[in-house]
């Protein structure tokens, strides 16, 4: 075991695997968390971040399980009469798909994850296409959640918030993990199926179009996989 530690927000992505072997190439033993809070995907992700828990060993794996944001809702992850939109690839829009202030809550428990187990960092998956997006995705909402986790712990607590992909895309993440090794196998993306991935949601979209980019395989099943080197 090394000396330092990390807690890993493993959404069952492979943003966060990325992220996940990012930190352990660096030297961080992992202490994975993943929330299941209502999305629709909920089993499918669990079962992704469980299975990458055990491939990356990681020190520990917390599963929580949360209701809240379900039931606030205003998201077309976790209210059924939503619909997920097709693919756009190109809108500057907030999607459908956007949970309000998700990452707050998600970063609020790492980072007691990471303060109860003497962690010194957090890191989360959140790239750049996200940001476009996602209001809870962007450098600045890291820089101040960051302020609020320096001052809202213990004194002699240090715990970085490191969103290494937040200047990166799709494709930039992909590269680099396919340089980790990291199992692609054990990822989920799409935000409207369990089995086979939908290929046509935003999650879908963007994460074939990282692998088509760099003329890759995307080893999980599709219902399609529609070519969008051209989007």
């Amino acid at each position: 075991m090394s000396e330092q530690r990390a807690v890993i927000l493993a959404s069952g992505g492979m943003d966060s695997a990325t992220a996940a072997a990012v930190a352990q190439d660096a030297g961080y033993d992992l202490y994975m968390l993943h929330t299941s809070y209502g999305q629709q995907t909920e089993t499918k992700e669990y079962e992704c971040a469980k299975a990458q828990a055990e491939v990356f060993d990681a020190a520990d794996f917390l599963h929580l399980t949360t209701d809240h944001l379900s039931k606030i809702g205003a998201s077309s992850l976790t209210e059924e009469e939503m619909d997920v939109e097709e693919a756009d690839l190109e809108s500057d829009e907030i999607p459908s798909s956007y949970v309000p202030f998700r990452n707050a809550n998600l970063l609020s428990m790492a980072t007691s994850y990471a303060e109860a187990n003497d962690c010194e960092a957090v890191f989360i998956g959140a790239h750049s296409e996200d940001f476009s997006g996602y209001p809870d995705c962007r450098p600045e909402f890291f820089e101040a959640f960051q302020q609020v986790v320096d001052v809202g712990t213990k004194p002699e607590t240090e715990i970085s918030i490191e969103a290494p992909f937040v200047e990166s895309s799709k494709t930039d993440i992909a590269e680099r993990g396919l340089e980790l090794d990291v199992p692609y196998e054990h990822t989920w993306s799409c935000y409207r199926d369990e089995a086979p991935a939908c290929g046509t949601c935003d999650a879908c979209a963007f994460r074939l179009q990282a692998f088509q980019n760099l003329g890759e395989r995307d080893p999980i099943e599709y219902a399609e996989r529609p070519d969008y080197t051209e989007s």
